[in-house]
């Protein structure tokens, strides 16, 4: 769109289609369609936005029928596969969703709105325009618009044809977002996927939930390393930001961890010799971890934070209580000032390591989410599967406002002959 003076109008997309030269300042509708339509990065919101932009100003029924994302589509491309996505208004007069659709071909095939008189046995006409999603040569679906009346005007089907050119444009980043977040998400996966393996005397159950909707995939993360006497080290940790820059950082963080944790040191050492030298790098963001080197054979932990929530013990009987120990700064400032503390862990003991997604709610108090964990009441001698999805359960995860990674660890007693 373009004012008087011919410059841009502010809040377009870069590659939104611009009104004509020659129609003067924008009409209202245009305005409304700039400042209601893509105001997410979702396929169904941009969908239902459209739909309800044109029921407010040209019609009385409208849909979108979409073909699939992953089946890349152009002009002249063979077979259509539409599932409507989005509907407004007086939903009765709609074409159905299913079964033959020559006007969305036609539309689809010729690239511009498509038109038609329906007359309903006598009574007032139902005027039908099928509008192609196409942007750059690349088609996303349809939109179908429907009213009883006259037939739509040069200006009204000029005005549909650009909303729905906009979508089209959204759809298209909605789309692009999507594809990166798949692949941010499957390297995070990909990361986690192989995590060290504890010695045998320690059962071990790790989750990571990345959170849903369009937040990108954070820099969560855990591991293991095998130490000597039986001893393993635990670690849970979390790169600020999100991204792919994020997920990198994080595989850099695990990569550094093993090497340093391999000298044996121990855990408020490792995060000193972790701090001096990401802070020495430069290039990567500051991250919180928790470690916890765990010692079965003396039912000992030992913990050292590095600004990270601090684990929560789950007894045999599936009451909880948070760990208290030192916290120091975040990785990568360079200040170090790390302390150990010491815990015994008893035979049915579970330790729970986590990140902040799996407690922090926004407007709460960091306190109260730490509270309602240790508050939790578990099945007593659940095992430590059962036990790790009972607290997921009971937090509901599953909306969770950040990426979710635990950890716990029992320590394995075999029997004796």
């Amino acid at each position: 769109m373009r004012d008087r003076g011919g410059d841009a109008t502010a809040g377009a997309p870069a590659d939104a289609p611009d009104a004509t030269a020659s129609a003067g300042p924008p009409p209202d509708a245009l305005v409304d369609a700039v400042e209601s339509i893509g105001t997410t990065l979702q396929e169904p919101a941009t969908c239902a936005e459209l739909v309800a932009f044109v029921c407010r100003h040209f019609c009385d029924a409208a849909a979108v029928d979409l073909l699939p994302a992953d089946v890349p589509a152009t002009r002249g491309s063979p077979g259509l596969d539409l599932s409507r996505v989005a509907t407004a208004g007086r939903v009765e007069l709609l074409p159905p969703a299913h079964g033959p659709r020559p006007q969305s071909v036609r539309a689809l095939d010729e690239g511009h709105p498509i038109a038609a008189s329906l007359d309903l046995s006598g009574h007032v006409p139902r005027q039908v325009m099928t509008v192609p999603l196409l942007v750059h040569g690349q088609q996303y679906g349809v939109l179908v618009t429907v009213r009883r009346g006259p037939a739509f005007s040069d200006a009204e089907t000029s005005r549909t044809h650009y909303a729905a050119r906009l979508a089209a444009v959204h759809l298209g980043h909605a789309r692009r977002h999507g594809a990166m977040r798949s692949t941010v998400l499957s390297l995070q996966r990909a990361l986690l996927a192989e995590p060290g393996r504890p010695h045998p005397n320690l059962e071990l159950a790790t989750r990571y939930l990345p959170a849903g909707g369009s937040t990108l995939v954070g820099g969560d993360w855990f591991e293991t390393v095998r130490l000597h006497f039986g001893r393993t080290l635990l670690v849970v940790g979390d790169v600020m930001g999100h991204g792919l820059d994020a997920a990198v950082d994080m595989n850099a963080y695990r990569s550094m961890l093993r090497y340093v944790a391999a000298t044996d040191l121990p855990p408020h050492r490792v995060l000193r010799r972790l701090d001096a030298a990401v802070a020495e790098d430069g290039t990567r963001r500051p991250a919180t971890s928790l470690l916890v080197r765990v010692d079965p054979a003396r039912g000992m932990a030992s913990l050292a934070s590095a600004g990270h929530l601090p684990p929560v013990v789950f007894r045999g009987d599936g009451t909880g209580e948070l760990v208290d120990l030192p916290v120091g700064p975040p990785l990568g400032t360079g200040v170090g000032g790390y302390e150990q503390a010491g815990r015994k862990l008893a035979p049915d003991d579970t330790l729970v390591m986590f990140t902040d997604g799996l407690v922090e709610h926004r407007g709460e108090d960091i306190d109260e989410s730490l509270a309602r964990l240790a508050g939790l009441r578990l099945p007593p001698g659940a095992n430590i599967d059962d036990l790790l999805d009972g607290i997921l359960d009971k937090l509901d995860t599953r909306h969770a406002e950040d990426d979710v990674a635990v950890l716990a660890a029992r320590i394995r007693h075999r029997p004796t002959t």
